[in-house]
């Protein structure tokens, strides 16, 4: 079974907010939400694919702070490695070019969203991070 390898990003702004996006009705699993992020390409550091990922989903620069541990689902015929980045916007405007809706959200509220499967383990270690 294949594994595939995926960066996301949990940005968080000065008031500890954290940016979550909804997935438009065409990519599955529609109208879940999720951190932003996607695939590694061949030959290219975690680093450099979430700030790549970031720039063209949501046109801003961030700057990675902290490595989360990643979440591990399988899915039948492939498993997803999901490798979160804590993050800070450095510049450049939020503009959605593959979403349908975003929202800034404490940490302590995310649970009230309707998360995407291999999101949810990210969403517990943000609260217990954000917590302490």
């Amino acid at each position: 079974m294949p594994t595939i390898h995926v960066v996301c990003a949990v940005i968080i702004d000065e008031n500890k907010k954290i940016l979550a996006l909804q997935r438009g009705p065409h990519k599955p699993p529609a109208y879940k939400w999720e951190f932003p992020g996607g695939k590694i390409e061949p030959n290219e550091s975690e680093i450099n694919a979430i700030r790549r990922e970031i720039r063209e989903e949501l046109h801003l620069e961030i700057q990675p702070m902290k490595r989360l541990k990643p979440s591990v689902q399988h899915t039948g015929l492939k498993t997803i490695r999901l490798i979160p980045f804590a993050c800070r916007i450095r510049g450049g405007t939020l503009t959605l070019t593959e979403h349908s809706d975003f929202k800034w959200i404490e940490a302590d509220k995310l649970h009230t969203l309707d998360w995407a499967i291999a999101d949810l383990p990210i969403v517990h270690e943000i609260q217990n991070m954000l917590k302490s």
